[in-house]
């Protein structure tokens, strides 16, 4: 049976999943429900962002660091480059020679390249103005003079000594790559300054740094899934015993008083486990004591209710006597026999509500069911208890659109039901009017009793089905009453599988509500009839002119409203 009951549970739980749509809603209730889920999710999204900031971080530091360590090995080797290229052109002797100054040049473009590390050079003449001895500017592949921007020129125009550079994407044959270029001035003898450009190509170092950073990357998501794989695992070693003490738990406030925690080892949850176990030996053992005590005094009443029925019913015989002969007696002495008459009915009734009472708590009860029209069993109640109604001076109307059809009940404790809440309403409604609702659908048939009398606080709702309890001890009661109607009440809408519920404000009376099902079992559906009557019901009463006599009013008939509605008894 457990296996079973467990595959029938993960049913719906595997079903919800396949459909993505419900995929919000399961996370949700897993986050609410799952101490494990919760704790990794956490986990796993604070590390995610203490990895993501550190990596983010780290991979800022290389890339600065990697380039000022590139910009500031290429502006060393292109100072010395040019050094040496003006050292070349500082030496020379050329003597307003064109050709000579032009084999110049092209020596000190040699040294440029032999010197620096790059093949990339520039070369152009600040002077614009036409000249025979002027060399020619040049130019290399991957440095043209679109790649210097018009701010780099001015730059190193401005100033003969001193050093600029400007990061740029070099168009190289396999594409554009990051570089840095180089500017100074170089002095040509009987010529005047040039713009020298040398460009670096950054590949290397971009290499490097995609390589660093892809690295970063691959172990901050190894630590992250390394970190979840941790976390789950020690949770789990946790949240294991502790699902295992809310499982023991459950188990113990469902009644089954013999489980215990498995205990293993020394530690906090193993002495948790032990604690537990002994709260519960010492729980079962108080209720073992109380279920033992309660079976005492369960005998004890039943004992002497059936002790005290011989002893009672010789004194209601005699005083029967007495109160037959009581015109025969001085007015005091057949005062006195009336009381003693009516206190023995009284006592009579207390016993057989006590025995009553008995058999629910042993579990004895037996119902003997036959098919029974709710709306006619009403109609009955109202007609014995008439002349009572109109002892205090109420009105009373069965409004009764359903419950016509027959259903299986025990009509003996049913219509017990309907005249201890009749009576109630009646005792307590303060000479106004009684509404009796019967109706019914395709799975319950239901009995609203509606009073408009004082009506009880909230506190006294709650516990109005207790055993001799009143809502006013003040009160005295005008027409008998144990105290034990409405527990009894309760007790025969429990044994038919149905159930009694109460509203009631002050200053607006009460409802009782009895609802049974039609097929037997439990009941669970709503009742057919509202327990809170709402204001409507008052506008309601009303409208069926409560100035008439004590009248039965039925708005169907013959045809019951289960039927009508499309249900069937």
């Amino acid at each position: 049976m457990p296996p079973a009951r467990a595959v029938s549970a993960t049913r719906p739980t595997l079903t919800a999943w396949r459909d993505w749509r419900s995929w919000p809603e399961s996370l949700a209730s897993l986050w609410r429900r799952s101490l494990r889920f919760r704790t990794i999710l956490v986990t796993l999204a604070l590390t995610a962002l203490a990895i993501l900031v550190a990596c983010i971080w780290m991979a800022l530091a290389i890339q600065n660091d990697l380039f000022q360590a590139r910009k500031d090995q290429v502006l060393a080797d292109s100072l010395r480059a040019t050094q040496a290229a003006q050292a070349t052109l500082d030496a020379a002797a050329v003597q307003g020679d064109s050709i000579q100054i032009q084999n110049l040049m092209t020596s000190v473009r040699d040294t440029l390249a032999e010197r620096s590390s790059t093949d990339m050079i520039a070369a152009f003449r600040i002077d614009r103005t036409p000249s025979q001895l002027a060399p020619q500017n040049f130019t290399t592949p991957g440095l043209t003079e679109d790649v210097i921007s018009a701010g780099m020129h001015d730059a190193v125009q401005s100033d003969p000594n001193q050093q600029w550079w400007q990061s740029v994407a070099l168009p190289l044959t396999e594409g554009p790559v990051p570089g840095i270029i180089v500017g100074q001035q170089l002095m040509v003898p009987d010529v005047g300054g040039y713009e020298l450009y040398l460009a670096y190509d950054l590949g290397g170092a971009s290499q490097t740094l995609g390589f660093v950073q892809t690295t970063l990357w691959i172990v901050g998501i190894s630590l992250i899934v390394l970190i979840g794989a941790i976390s789950w695992f020690v949770l789990r070693s946790v949240t294991i015993p502790i699902g295992e003490a809310a499982d023991t738990s459950a188990k113990l406030a469902s009644g089954e008083l013999g489980v215990r925690l498995p205990v293993r080892g020394e530690d906090e949850l193993a002495t948790l486990g032990r604690s537990f176990n002994a709260m519960a030996d010492s729980i079962e053992s108080q209720i073992k004591e109380l279920a033992d005590l309660s079976l005492v005094q369960q005998r004890f009443v039943s004992d002497v209710s059936h002790e005290l029925r011989t002893p009672l019913t010789t004194i209601r015989l005699a005083a029967d006597m007495i109160n037959d002969q009581r015109d025969e007696f001085d007015p005091a002495t057949a005062r006195a026999a009336e009381l003693l008459n009516a206190q023995v009915q009284r006592f009579e009734t207390l016993l057989t509500d006590l025995l009553e009472i008995s058999r629910y708590d042993a579990g004895s009860v037996q119902l003997e069911l036959e098919p029974t029209s709710l709306a006619h069993l009403a109609e009955d109640v109202i007609g014995s208890m008439q002349q009572l109604a109109e002892q205090h001076g109420t009105d009373i109307r069965l409004v009764a659109p359903g419950g016509y059809s027959p259903v299986e009940m025990d009509p003996r404790r049913v219509r017990r039901v309907v005249r201890n809440l009749l009576g109630n309403a009646i005792e307590h409604g303060e000479g106004r009017p009684i509404v009796i609702t019967v109706d019914s659908d395709q799975q319950a048939v239901a009995l609203g009793v509606r009073d408009f009398g004082l009506g009880m606080k909230p506190e006294d709702v709650e516990r109005v089905f207790d055993r001799f309890w009143r809502a006013d001890p003040s009160r005295t009661r005008t027409i008998g009453g144990t105290g034990l109607g409405l527990s009894i009440a309760l007790g025969d809408a429990r044994l038919h599988g149905g159930e009694l519920a109460v509203w009631s404000d002050l200053g607006r009376g009460s409802n009782f509500v009895l609802t049974l099902p039609r097929q037997g079992g439990r009941l669970r559906t709503p009742s057919p009839i509202p327990v809170d009557p709402g204001d409507d019901s008052i506008a309601a009463i009303d409208d069926l002119g409560l100035t008439q006599p004590i009248t039965v009013l039925t708005l169907e008939s013959t045809t019951d409203a289960a039927t009508t509605r499309g249900g069937g008894s």
